[in-house]
């Protein structure tokens, strides 16, 4: 793994960067909520600064949540030679990241993730976007960060469904890439997983798969498992409003076992495959509550993938526990049938 990513006590990793750095100005982007819980970690250890705070959820992830940070960026008179930090979750680093590269026509930005989700997936890779009219990261653009620092003591901060939520991307990464820790961590239930051991293994595989194809052209699009449906989905939900709404990786959990069932059809995986992954996703992601007449919506908001190709809807799926493949064509009535299935179990 190469430094640009760095897994280590946030302030001490912090400092390390900021040493002999001579950057104008230092701009840092947070939520309400890890402005409350996570910048007191780093405020003292930062030269002097501007901070902007913005709602906390992914239903502020949009042009308009943008636009008050560019505001905010506007007024402390950022130029193309200051530093933004982004502070928080998956939403955050995808929104902070976004207006960094967009500013001035981008400028430096750090990523400190503070959610098991982001550290484990959404803040390596250099994705950034936000969501247009009900669209899932609709808006983006691809740019790396000059670092990314993890630091596992912000997953204290958690509440458990969070973390639960997190854990989705960790699962998808072993199920994509690597089959013997699949077979370990399913083994365990949440409490007992190793954090800092499976944060580094999930992004020691999505580096490698990046690095291999930064703009997704190819191989990174398995990376995208689980993420067809899983994200229809989740649009489904955040358009019913917050009190019905799925997280992320529960949303990504459901996708899976869908997407799943799609590889066993098209005889990709064997059946104890499937049952082996829909033990696991129903014991810890539980069961989203999807009902038989918002199938047809889920089919049609898989249409706006950014996978897609002409008129096709291409998928991501596995080959066997560990393995996965890319750009595989499936039908409406296919997805239809994942779907059925799903909510019938």
């Amino acid at each position: 793994m190469d430094d640009s990513v760095v897994i280590n006590p946030v302030v001490s990793s912090l400092n390390i960067f900021l040493e002999n750095k001579d950057y104008s100005k230092i701009f840092v982007i947070a939520d309400t909520n890890t402005r409350k819980y996570c910048y007191n970690r780093i405020k003292d250890n930062l030269p002097r600064h501007s901070i902007v705070t913005v709602p906390a959820g992914e239903t502020h992830k949009t042009l308009a949540t943008c636009e008050k940070i560019w505001e905010a960026m506007t007024r402390a008179e950022l130029d193309r030679h200051a530093l933004v930090i982004d502070i928080g979750g998956g939403v955050i680093g995808d929104m902070g990241g976004f207006c960094a590269a967009t500013y001035k026509r981008g400028i430096n930005f750090i990523q400190i993730p503070t959610t098991l989700l982001a550290q484990a997936d959404a803040s390596v890779g250099g994705k950034l976007g936000i969501d247009f009219h009900g669209f899932k990261n609709h808006l983006g653009v691809f740019q790396q960060p000059v670092r990314v620092l993890i630091d596992p003591v912000f997953l204290e901060t958690l509440p458990p469904r969070e973390l639960r939520s997190g854990f989705a991307e960790v699962v998808k990464h072993c199920l994509i890439a690597d089959a013997e820790k699949w077979h370990e961590i399913r083994e365990k239930d949440l409490e007992r997983q190793n954090w800092p051991d499976l944060i580094a293994h999930s992004v020691g595989i999505k580096k490698a798969i990046v690095a291999q194809d930064p703009t997704e052209k190819g191989l990174r699009k398995i990376l995208n498992f689980g993420h067809t449906l899983g994200h229809a989905v989740e649009t489904l939900f955040l358009e019913k409003g917050p009190k019905a709404r799925l997280l992320h990786g529960e949303a990504i959990a459901a996708g899976m076992v869908m997407e799943s069932y799609l590889a066993y059809q098209k005889k990709m995986i064997d059946r104890q495959t499937l049952e082996q992954i829909e033990e696991f996703m129903f014991s810890v992601f539980g069961k989203a509550d999807i009902q038989p007449g918002e199938i047809e919506t889920i089919v049609s908001l898989t249409r706006q993938d950014k996978k897609n190709r002409s008129s096709e809807v291409r998928f991501s799926l596995l080959t066997a526990a560990g393995s996965c493949a890319y750009d595989i064509a499936i039908t409406p009535a296919e997805m239809r049938k994942a779907l059925q299935y799903y909510t019938g179990l």
